[in-house]
């Protein structure tokens, strides 16, 4: 299915999410992307720290990738690209096994910055983490 986004780009024409070096490394894989929602998981053994528990970092890492992913694809509709100018979280509960579901939407999709929501839950379908991004849409160089 094809759909027009807003700007009148097609599906087709969207920048497609290709995983860096620290995705791979974190196990990311990618589940759905869209300018509505970008989706992945990640799973938590191998990104725990010394407690055993979900490393914060890895949650803020993966958060601040989805989201920023979530915003080149918006950027994509405009011949624009997203860097990335503010990032928080709030954690709410620890996991020590499975794999998260990572769940970015946009807040606001604007022509010069975007802010999107990011939800990292568990496998009960648990919020763990709520991030919020900023990206700044530029030009291609």
């Amino acid at each position: 299915m094809t759909t027009e986004s807003s700007k009148g780009s097609s599906t087709a024409d969207l920048w497609k999410i290709t995983l860096g070096e620290l995705d791979e490394k974190m196990g990311v894989k990618i589940v759905e992307e869209s300018v509505e929602r970008v989706v992945a998981t990640m799973p938590v053994e191998g990104n725990r720290q010394s407690f055993g528990l979900l490393h914060g970092g890895a949650s803020l890492a993966v958060g601040e990738a989805v989201g920023s992913w979530a915003a080149v694809i918006h950027a994509s509709t405009m011949g624009k690209t997203a860097v990335g100018v503010d990032v928080s979280a709030t954690h709410h509960r620890s996991a020590r096994e499975g794999v998260i579901t990572i769940t970015a939407t946009p807040i606001y999709l604007g022509g010069t910055l975007t802010t999107h929501e990011v939800l990292i839950t568990n496998d009960a379908g648990q919020r763990l983490c709520t991030l919020r991004i900023t990206n700044l849409l530029m030009d291609r160089k």
